[in-house]
């Protein structure tokens, strides 16, 4: 018979199925929201432009908007907001998937300032940094277990996904390859349903139109050729977008003021975008005028553009600005605005295609037999880069299907996603949202054994359960001691608790009963070194390979400064073990 609620006469699957409509809907709502907030500052600021006649504010307002989103989080929110899908994944192996509730609402109308001024960031990561902190506090108020919460976080964020793009299948699999470690068949229902009820709430507000909406050629199958080019390219364009971001995020925090490094991004950022106009806010529109073949107006527009003549010069033009959007990108991040890596991907990834596109015209230019898809290879792109930039290849694929009615487009979509992925692979192992916490020790993975030794902390498993013993007592106050314990070890510290080493009732029974040498044996005469010591912030992977190397059956926890806190055995690791792989992997 399932348990009961204590307040609601209903079962914890059943509870959990309605808790996560309400959060679909919910997030169906703030997907809304940002949208819309994004398109009228958007407007506003053009209409304010244009009628002034100062178009040199395009060069100013996006580090406007940077300003603003630096100010809100710096003295309003006082909490960092950056990084959404990230800071989702740290949630989980952290803060027991606990999410603060100002996050239901600070990314939004920081990216929507950010972004609606220009900023050249995406809005999905906030979207789904919202989402999540909206199933987070609705399942702490529920009062959920943490697996529920992890659950309903997750539910959160598909709904999100699919609020913001119109796309249920892919709002599910972006949770299920990114966010959730653990998959089982109650995982499935309740992401369904918040992706549904998302995109139900989308649809009734905004449209039922496609994000992308485009016509695309038939598929033929000499074409596998170019897509498997392009396959490739995304693949090593990828490599260098997440590296690249990476590293510029470093050395712009090397700028320790905060408002010198606005100053700095806004300034660079302003010039890029007076240079490249497709740099400008999401891009979306250059990436419609791309799939549409109507993008004339994004190279006349740009100071370069009346050099750009042919296939050649049009590979070139966007090369360049898939080239600098990651830096766009990172400046308008680490300059204090809000937005994510997600709608950047995407847009790179159109460029990419249609400069794979623009090359393989000029080379096939007097081919009979070949035709290049130059629309399809921009869909394509967005796919092939997405999947590896993100290393989530069937989001990707369906993704992109969903957003740009490209189904017919599937087997291209798959191939070339594939060639990319495995690309990546060769020499990056983890996501631009993973690859910092993998290096901390920190990222949950779909590997249980793993998810489980991540979760374990250290410090919840000392037992401090054994009598301290002085570096000067003599044995006459150690046996004393050990006459009133049941402990087999005794920890021996000096006189400011700094561990000294370990009193182990097997080597000094011999000495018990030489009454003797009560008064002239010391703790320090009769003492060993420990094989390993643990700290307690220590990672619970390394704390497992210290007692594989040593077989040991316990060892000393000790703080940075060496004072002895307890003692960590095998056997409470192994109990912790047990029932956090039973908490995380049971079925409702």
């Amino acid at each position: 018979m399932p348990a009961k609620h204590q307040f609601l006469n209903i079962t914890d699957k059943r509870r959990i199925n309605i808790l996560s409509l309400v959060v679909g809907i919910c997030c169906g709502l703030a997907a809304v929201v940002l949208k819309l907030a994004i398109r009228w500052i958007h407007t506003g600021t053009v209409v304010l432009t244009d009628r002034a006649g100062a178009h040199w504010l395009y060069f100013v307002l996006p580090g406007v908007g940077m300003l603003l989103s630096l100010l809100i989080v710096r003295y309003i929110i006082k909490d960092s907001i950056g990084h959404g899908v990230t800071k989702v994944l740290l949630a989980v192996s952290k803060n027991d998937s606990h999410i603060k509730p100002h996050n239901m609402w600070s990314s939004i109308v920081t990216s929507a300032l950010t972004i609606g001024m220009g900023g050249s960031v995406g809005a999905e990561a906030p979207i789904v940094y919202t989402g999540a902190a909206i199933g987070s506090n609705i399942g702490k108020a529920a009062g959920l277990s943490y697996k529920n919460m992890t659950l309903l976080r997750g539910c959160g964020a598909a709904g999100a996904v699919s609020g913001i793009f119109n796309a249920p299948l892919a709002g599910v699999l972006f949770t299920l390859e990114i966010l959730l470690f653990n998959i089982s068949l109650s995982t499935i229902l309740p992401l369904m349903l918040s992706s549904v009820s998302a995109t139900v709430v989308s649809y009734l507000l905004l449209g039922e139109n496609t994000v992308f909406a485009c016509s695309v050629s038939p598929f033929e199958v000499k074409n596998l050729l170019f897509y498997a080019i392009l396959g490739v390219a995304c693949g090593f364009f990828s490599l260098y977008f997440t590296r690249m971001t990476l590293s510029l995020e470093d050395r712009l925090k090397g700028v320790g003021n905060p408002f010198l490094r606005w100053g700095v991004s806004a300034v660079v950022l302003g010039a890029l975008l007076f240079l490249f106009p497709p740099l400008h806010g999401e891009g979306y529109g250059c990436v419609h005028g791309l799939l549409n073949g109507d993008f004339s107006s994004y190279v006349t527009d740009a100071p370069v553009g009346k050099f750009v003549r042919g296939h050649w010069g049009l590979a070139s033009f966007f090369a360049v600005v898939a080239f600098l959007k990651i830096f766009s990108m990172t400046l308008t991040n680490s300059g204090g605005g809000v937005g994510g890596t997600f709608g950047p991907t995407l847009f790179v990834g159109a460029i990419v295609g249609f400069v794979v596109a623009q090359v393989c015209c000029a080379a096939f230019a007097s081919s009979t037999v070949f035709t290049v898809p130059v629309q399809n290879m921009v869909l394509v792109g967005m796919a092939a880069t997405m999947a590896a930039v993100m290393q989530a290849p069937m989001t990707a694929i369906f993704l992109i299907a969903e957003i740009c009615g490209g189904y017919d487009l599937l087997i291209p979509l798959i191939f070339a996603s594939s060639v990319s992925f495995g690309t990546v692979r060769i020499f990056e192992k983890y996501s631009i949202y993973t690859k910092r916490i993998a290096q901390s020790g920190e990222l949950l993975t779909h590997d249980n054994d793993q998810a489980v030794l991540t979760l374990l902390r250290t410090r919840d498993l000392v037992r401090d359960k054994y009598p301290r013993v002085s570096l000067d007592a003599t044995l006459g106050e150690i046996v004393e001691i050990i006459s009133s314990s049941t402990a087999a070890v005794f920890p021996v510290v000096d006189d400011n608790g700094i561990f000294q080493g370990v009193l182990d009732m097997d080597d000094i029974r011999k000495y018990i009963f030489n009454t003797d040498q009560y008064q002239t044996t010391h703790a320090y005469n009769l003492m060993s070194q420990p094989l390993e010591f643990v700290y307690a912030d220590e990672k619970m992977e390394s704390v497992v390979r210290k007692f594989e190397v040593t077989e040991a059956w316990r060892l000393p926890v000790v703080d940075e400064g060496k004072h002895y806190l307890g003692f960590i055995s095998k056997s409470r690791i192994l109990m912790a073990y047990r029932a956090e792989l039973k908490e995380i992997t049971a079925e409702d």
